[in-house]
């Protein structure tokens, strides 16, 4: 009890642009003066928080503001897409530090791309000016699906010959480091809730636009990971009956009709794009392309977008309307190409689909953090699981 209202009050110090008083942090959590004074103080000693001036007006004694030490921690955050990888370094408060970028080695051997995550990681430290011993760990955000209990990877569909790696204990013996691994789309939810913003709510839906499409879900500021750590898959919803076959025997899947390798096969077979238009079938031009057509009144190049913006908001809906959420953010590496159309297109058919349009509404947003979302994500991880209120923190061990 006493490590979760310790991550009770950090959050809120953390959450509060200007800092909290410890007199403010009784009225907002509801703890006795003591139980906070207590606490505050064991935070102030971890160097979690400073004591950041005074402030007050009229009678009564001034109240000492009490706000977070960015450096009081760090992490490192991994992102790796078949294509792409990001290494990051980030402090307390979201502000990345540092960051390396570099292609993902051609042939996808599970060896050498840890190998190649284990030296961006050396690398980053070797820039870096941080002590090692305030760094919680390495937060890794791979493509699903994973089996988050052993850490590994299972099968994703653009990683072949990844069955079962385990990636955590792998990339932790590499390093020396501890090592957390959440898949992608659920590293973008959680960094949406540590860096998001002041106003992020607490019930929304993430769908993440990556080489393929998923959704990382959080009810009441917890993420819902599933038994193995795979919630919010929905590339498998029917979002067109008479669309193309999946590989899972169903017609008209999200997988196969709105992640950005569809659209940029519709757009080549219905002649938007021609095989020398993109750069050698690589699938970010193809969609840069695609979208570029489209700004400029290629009408076909509408349709499609037009298309897959009105089957994903059915796919979203399915999932808005089981969880009752009130907003729901896009994001990842492929989506803002595709913004300005699908935030014209989504909110309104998002509301067509959803069951309680007449009780309350749904916000659609672009993530605020960018194209990095998943790496930032990443390193959330550590510090969300070593610093956040998590409701599993309540539990006894038995």
């Amino acid at each position: 009890m006493g490590d979760f209202n310790q991550s009770v009050i950090l959050d809120a110090i953390r959450r509060s642009s200007d800092g909290l008083s410890r007199v403010e942090l009784v009225d907002l959590i509801g703890l006795s003066p003591q139980a906070v004074s207590n606490i505050t103080r064991r935070l102030i000693a971890e160097e979690l928080i400073v004591e950041a001036g005074k402030t007050g007006s009229g009678p009564g004694k001034p109240r000492t503001i009490l706000r977070i030490n960015p450096s009081g921690r760090y992490a490192i955050g991994v992102h790796l897409d078949p294509a792409v990888m990001t290494v990051l370094l980030m402090d307390l408060m979201g502000t990345v530090l540092h960051r390396r970028v570099r292609e993902t080695p051609i042939g996808t051997e599970p060896e050498q791309i840890i190998d190649a995550i284990a030296g961006e990681v050396r690398a980053l430290l070797e820039e870096s000016p941080v002590d090692p011993a305030r760094i919680e760990g390495i937060g890794v955000a791979p493509p699903g699906p994973i089996d988050q209990p052993a850490g590994a990877v299972v099968d994703p569909p653009l990683l072949l010959g990844w069955h079962r790696v385990p990636l955590r204990d792998a990339l932790a013996e590499a390093t020396g480091m501890p090592v957390l691994v959440e898949k992608d789309v659920t590293a973008a939810a959680v960094a949406e809730i540590w860096a998001g913003g002041h106003e992020s709510t607490q019930s929304f839906i993430f769908v993440y636009i990556g080489t393929g499409i998923g959704s990382g879900i959080v009810v009441n500021g917890e993420v819902l990971r599933g038994a193995s750590g795979n919630a919010g898959e929905i590339g498998h919803i029917v979002a067109d009956p008479n669309g193309p076959e999946c590989e899972c025997g169903m017609r008209g899947c999200i997988a196969v009709t709105c992640d950005p390798q569809s659209l940029v096969r519709e757009a080549e077979r219905l002649g938007v794009l021609s095989a020398e238009r993109h750069r050698n079938g690589d699938i970010a031009d193809g969609l840069t392309q695609l979208c570029a057509a489209a700004e400029e009144g290629d009408q076909q190049a509408v349709e499609i977008l037009s298309r897959a913006a009105v089957r994903t908001a059915r796919a979203v809906s399915v999932v808005a309307n089981i969880l009752d959420v009130d907003r729901v953010v896009f994001g990842g590496p492929f989506w803002e190409p595709l913004a300005n159309r699908y935030l014209e297109v989504v909110p309104s058919s998002l509301l067509d689909f959803r069951a309680a349009r007449s009780i309350h509404p749904v916000e659609v947003v672009s993530t605020g953090i960018g194209d990095d979302v998943a790496a930032i994500g990443a390193a959330c991880l550590m510090l969300e699981r070593t610093l956040g209120p998590r409701a599993e923190r309540l539990l006894l061990a038995l």
